[in-house]
């Protein structure tokens, strides 16, 4: 028995089929044209015009307003046309033919103690000295200590050298009183974050408990970055980029969370 709901989303029509063959429920995101048997964050209460400041996070807040409670109480999860959920640490040859294979379409027994499953962590501190002296000259006369020590190189510090210096910090300003200090300690002092806004939910419950708290944080930045000036992909997203360390600092504070491995196969590399 299937005890999973998988959306995975898309921006391009073409991979919905493949979805679908998957077992996956299809979701469809930008201005492309989707078939009526797809979803979509572009009816009922929605924030769809703010998808490419706002990326996945327009199709969760969609979920919130109009279709979480319409869900049964098995698994919720979410994945991406480019990044799937594994449980399998290596992979030789995937392809088309063999993608659905390697995938996971049912959270197994041994998983049912936990409440989150979140990807394999990134570590922030372990990208090459170089990287960290070309994009952030900057940061790196500030705190030249930063060379030589990698716990220095923190989420905070990853966020000011890919999305803008201080702007995490004046993010968790504004944001709720029973986060805002714990997160912001959080973010000092950790090396790495789970990515790709991917993560499984073992009850709408917990899911709708995490919406309730990131999306009124990410409305109240908006009176903070807006969406005018935000020129460069690391400022187009940077709702999505907050949204992504929040969401490892939220669910590993309220929840018994389990890492897994998270598969990249581009199906758009793959298709004629």
């Amino acid at each position: 028995m299937n005890n999973l709901n998988m959306f995975c989303l898309t921006i391009n029509p073409k991979h919905e089929n493949l979805i679908k063959k998957i077992g996956y429920t299809p979701v469809g995101l930008g201005n492309k044209k989707f078939s009526n048997y797809c979803l979509s964050d572009k009816t009922g209460d929605n924030i769809s015009s703010k998808n490419e400041f706002y990326g996945e996070y327009t199709f969760h807040y969609w979920l919130w307003k109009n279709y979480v409670n319409k869900l049964d109480d098995n698994w919720i999860g979410f994945c991406q046309y480019r990044k799937f959920w594994t449980i399998r640490e290596q992979f030789e040859n995937i392809s088309l033919e063999n993608l659905s294979d390697n995938l996971l379409k049912k959270i197994p027994d041994e998983f049912q103690d936990y409440d989150v499953i979140l990807g394999k962590p990134f570590f922030v501190n372990e990208r090459k000295t170089m990287k960290f002296i070309k994009n952030g000259f900057p940061l790196i006369m500030a705190n030249p200590k930063i060379l030589f020590k990698r716990d220095l190189r923190t989420i905070n510090f990853h966020f000011d050298l890919m999305h803008g210096r201080g702007n995490l910090h004046k993010a968790i300003d504004v944001l709720d009183e029973k986060n805002k200090t714990d997160f912001k300690n959080f973010v000092n002092t950790e090396v790495s974050f789970n990515p790709h806004n991917m993560f499984i939910c073992k009850s709408k419950k917990i899911l709708l408990k995490y919406y309730q708290d990131i999306f009124p944080w990410l409305k109240s930045c908006e009176k903070i970055f807006g969406f005018d000036n935000l020129e460069g992909y690391g400022l187009k997203r940077i709702y999505g980029f907050l949204a992504e360390r929040y969401l490892s600092y939220w669910f590993k504070k309220n929840t018994k969370y389990l890492e897994i491995p998270i598969l990249f196969f581009d199906i758009n590399n793959h298709l004629e």
